[in-house]
């Protein structure tokens, strides 16, 4: 009865292990038909279209003469950042919210404000504190040690398929707790639509620099 049950167990672990990876198999074709299903949809196919890169490219000159840059600052990356944030809501203007990360870019620039208030409300807070308190050195507060997330160490026990869903996700603006249809669609308009950003923003440079040129040539 025990020989019979010891050379039955190994028989089932590996079906087990088979019935586990027709799973993950079956999950990734479903994935993938979705994700050619709305890549081929009519939808994203306007990002596309000459029309709408001329109306991005109006939009994208409008959000970018609005931001105030400071030739003499050294700090690049904050004058890099800035065009890169009037480039995503110009396009998510261009959007008109009809996609979620869209409408995430307009909202996140709004909540991004408001933390910014909150923080320095907080930071006044604390200063009064510190102050009414004699300024003292129990006022300055010591660094916190990194506190390890349980969503992070719970994501690294998760299966290949969902990890790599639940990246696709965070990397689509509004898309981090939506499932995989949602996801995969909002994905897809994404792209083509940074497709188009990418050659608005590469045809205003070459214009820019062949204007330098001839003004350049011009002068000398």
């Amino acid at each position: 009865m025990a020989s019979t049950i010891i050379s039955s167990s190994p028989v089932t672990n590996s079906d087990r292990s088979k019935r586990r990876k027709k799973k993950k198999s079956a999950a990734a074709a479903a994935a993938a038909q979705q994700f050619k299903q709305a890549e081929g949809s009519s939808s994203h196919a306007r990002w596309r279209t000459e029309s709408q890169q001329q109306i991005y490219s109006s939009k994208l000159i409008q959000a970018l003469s609005q931001v105030q840059l400071n030739p003499s600052s050294p700090s690049a990356p904050r004058r890099g950042r800035a065009v890169r944030e009037a480039a995503d809501r110009a396009l998510a203007v261009s959007a008109r919210g009809r996609s979620r990360w869209s409408r995430a870019i307009l909202t996140s620039r709004i909540k991004l404000k408001f933390r910014k208030q909150q923080r320095r409300h907080q930071i006044k807070q604390q200063q009064r504190i510190v102050s009414a308190a004699g300024g003292g050195g129990g006022g300055i507060s010591r660094a916190r040690k990194p506190r390890v997330s349980v969503l992070r160490l719970r994501g690294k026990s998760l299966p290949a398929v969902q990890r790599k869903v639940r990246l696709l996700g965070r990397l689509v603006p509004g898309c981090k707790k939506e499932p995989l249809p949602v996801i995969l669609e909002e994905a897809t308009d994404y792209i083509a639509a940074l497709e188009m950003q990418v050659r608005a923003m590469t045809a205003l440079a070459d214009l820019l620099s062949g204007s330098n040129q001839a003004s350049a040539g011009s002068s000398s």
